[in-house]
């Protein structure tokens, strides 16, 4: 622009000296007529040559700025609904009536969008109205018919804006994408995806995104890279990883994670509409069952150590909380190899140290209280009466009969405690109107004593007869049981021995 106007002002100078120097001719042709012919042609000859040479100069200085002034004007964007500009008009119409005009201009839209190249092409018949500018009508949807208006306005964006800032969130992203892909925008498109590749979403937007994106081919796939199902061999190490973190001891800062950590495992092994995320093979489940029998062996110390300073108060609270701590990790890693069909081990090391369990729980806990360690205590308990009393881990007679022996009087009385409790005490109401712990330990209670040797059962009926909480457990499954074994019983071996002897004379 500086050049320009200096140019401009030069050629001033050199036509305002071409005139004066045309005024002094004339003047000095009136004054001097009588001068020699040749002087005067000499002289005419240079005017003449400086006319033409200024005349031109003139044509192609504005030659020159005419082109100067295009290329201006060719520079200046093209802005959306300048109508003095527009030569094509974008007609956006829903079914519900809506009809929008978008004043725009062909080089951009055919240079944007292959859809509008096609319509706007010369194999494309058009109408034209208004100044004899070509139309073009998009139909979409009431709910797209915004999202087109924003398309057709990102044409418009030079280069120096930031796309991404116009995206306004996910599910804006989305309606932008979805007509974009109508409309045949690959820069957009490819904008759009590398916005929703990048950013969080929501889980209402992410069922959006899977609505939408598979239908739209190989383009959108990026956006489903987090979606993708992960290879076996990585699940399996993600897996192991958390195991190991899981029956750990970390920093009590750590509980939170390991928690959540234990939470996820289960979820890989649930069945629920979805198949498991994992099939655990032998070398998982030794794996499982390492780290869990590491974490028992723990807890098994943990106990031996409280029951040999149950006096000692201070050291008492302080591993009271750990003790609590490793009864929750145990709860969860029996729910895991319920899963995993390994409880064996577990249930073995529970077996070994109940006795001592009762005597922590006993004497830390006093006897109408219910705390999180008996809660805790009875969870693990009836994981392991369970799988006892239906055959899943096999225990001799004497060890079926120890258990039985441990842990129904304990119980008894811890469920003696919670019908106690007053009505506006709502952490153990709670616990109080939870039926389904008591049925499960008294269905398992019942399955064990009808395992054992009719002797024992006696022994056992007669003292849950005698008691003054005859009411839980409720054995009178087992008694019927019972009563009918003992009454047909002669009768039945009779049968027994007498078919034993025909065939051994046979």
């Amino acid at each position: 622009m500086e050049l320009s106007v200096s140019f401009l002002a030069w050629t001033f100078v050199n036509i305002a000296f071409m005139v004066s120097l045309i005024a002094k001719v004339n003047e000095h042709s009136r004054t001097s007529y009588c001068l020699e012919n040749s002087k005067v042609s000499h002289l005419h000859l240079f005017l003449f040559a400086s006319v033409y040479f200024a005349g031109k100069f003139l044509k192609h200085y504005f030659s020159w700025f005419s082109l100067q002034f295009q290329h201006s004007e060719s520079r200046t964007p093209s802005k959306i609904g300048d109508r003095t500009t527009s030569d094509v008009i974008v007609r956006i119409r829903t079914h519900e009536g809506r009809d929008d005009w978008i004043y725009c201009h062909s080089h951009i839209l055919m240079g944007k969008s292959k859809y509008f190249a096609d319509r706007l092409s010369d194999n494309w018949p058009t109408c034209q109205i208004l100044d004899s500018r070509n139309c073009v009508e998009v139909y979409c949807q009431e709910s797209n018919l915004d999202y087109n208006i924003t398309v057709l306005r990102l044409f418009y964006l030079t280069s120096d804006v930031s796309v991404t800032d116009m995206w306004h969130g996910v599910k804006n992203a989305l309606g932008i994408l979805r007509v974009a892909v109508e409309l045949e925008c690959p820069q957009i498109v490819a904008n759009c995806v590398d916005y929703l590749e990048a950013v969080p979403w929501e889980e209402a937007e992410e069922e959006e995104i899977l609505k939408i994106i598979p239908g739209m081919g190989a383009q959108a796939e990026p956006v489903l890279a987090r979606l993708r199902p992960v290879n076996p061999l990585a699940i399996v190490k993600i897996f192991l990883s958390a195991i190991r973190f899981s029956t750990s001891s970390p920093s009590s800062s750590l509980n939170d994670l390991k928690t959540s950590a234990q939470e996820q495992l289960e979820y890989m092994l649930t069945e629920d509409d979805d198949a498991p995320l994992l099939t655990a093979d032998d070398e998982i489940k030794l794996e499982v069952r390492q780290c869990v029998n590491r974490l028992s062996s723990r807890f098994v110390n943990l106990v031996h150590s409280l029951v040999g300073d149950l006096q000692e108060s201070v050291a008492k609270s302080e591993k009271l909380e750990l003790f609590k701590s490793n009864l929750s990790d145990l709860l969860w890693a029996s729910q895991i190899l319920a899963k995993l069909e390994s409880l064996r081990d577990f249930v073995y090391s529970w077996v070994e140290t109940s006795e001592n369990i009762v005597k922590v729980v006993e004497h830390t806990c006093p006897a109408g209280e219910l705390s999180e360690a008996k809660l805790k205590v009875l969870e693990v308990t009836v994981k392991v009466l369970e799988a006892i009393g239906y055959g899943t881990v096999i225990l001799p007679t004497k060890k079926r009969l120890n258990m039985i022996k441990i842990w129904l009087p304990f119980i008894r009385v811890v469920k003696f405690s919670i019908d106690s409790v007053t009505s506006d005490d709502d952490k153990n109401l709670l616990l109080k109107i939870d039926g389904e712990l008591w049925q499960s330990l008294e269905s398992a209670f019942v399955s064990i004593v009808l395992t054992l040797p009719s002797g024992n059962q006696a022994e056992i009926l007669t003292e849950w007869l005698e008691n003054k909480h005859i009411h839980y457990p409720d054995l009178t499954e087992a008694f019927e049981v019972w009563c009918y074994r003992s009454k047909v019983a002669k009768r039945r071996l009779t049968m027994l021995d007498e078919s034993h002897q025909t065939t051994n004379s046979v």
